[in-house]
């Protein structure tokens, strides 16, 4: 796998200091709420996002689940076309 460092983000250290963390910590958890709004937005998918802040699927599950955040996000247009193809899957039965 070939990685990419994309340029320095600045942070003010004051900002720093209001989160009460490291400086690594907070690198750590600001890729990891990238990866997570990444997926909110589905810009990446759950294995990518887990890959991107070097986890696996089953760990960035665990994480998306004890900050709330559902793993299946359908729109109300998305679960009515699943439960059309559910029907028609039964009736074919």
């Amino acid at each position: 796998m070939q990685t990419v460092t994309l340029p320095w983000l600045e942070v003010d250290s004051s900002i720093l200091l209001s989160l009460k963390n490291s400086t690594d910590e907070s690198a750590y958890k600001m890729k990891l709420y990238t990866a997570i709004v990444l997926y909110q937005k589905r810009q990446l998918s759950l294995g990518k996002s887990a890959q991107f802040v070097g986890m696996d699927r089953l760990s960035f599950i665990d994480v998306l689940r004890s900050e709330g955040i559902a793993i299946f996000d359908y729109s109300d247009r998305e679960m009515s076309k699943l439960w059309v193809i559910l029907a028609i899957i039964l009736i074919i039965k």
